[in-house]
């Protein structure tokens, strides 16, 4: 059980640390939508056809929007961990480590503010205290 005086400022937290991750999101929906010279080879490099490049930057940014809109902020947050499981499975599938940690990270932290962000949440998924 937490604390009545920390029960306001979790949820606050959860938008602070939700800020991480659509930062990286919409870093990345730019970079495909203007065609950044880098993405565009490191696009082509992982293997998907140029012009897919902005079909998949839309999605994403209605993805974070759905993310930040708190009525359907748990959908979005599904979404994007659909999406960013798709950023993991093209890198690994070229046999890289490295970049997925980026898309994992950005993962884990999109579900650890939504997580502080919506109180229905924790108590469907609470923490076990000790036994």
């Amino acid at each position: 059980m937490i604390p009545a005086r920390f029960e306001k400022w979790i949820p606050w937290a959860g938008r602070l640390i939700s800020l991480v991750p659509v930062f990286i999101l919409l870093s990345s929906a730019r970079w495909k939508l203007t065609h950044n010279p880098w993405y565009v080879s490191e696009w082509a490099r992982i293997g998907y056809a140029p012009d897919a490049i902005n079909g998949i930057g839309l999605v994403q940014v209605v993805c974070v929007i759905l993310y930040l809109i708190p009525q359907t902020a748990i959908l979005g947050t599904v979404l994007l961990t659909g999406y960013l499981g798709g950023a993991i499975a093209s890198y690994v599938r070229i046999g890289e480590l490295y970049p997925p940690l980026v898309p994992l990270t950005t993962c884990l932290l999109a579900w650890a503010g939504i997580y502080l962000r919506e109180r229905r949440l924790r108590a469907l998924l609470p923490f076990r205290g000790r036994a």
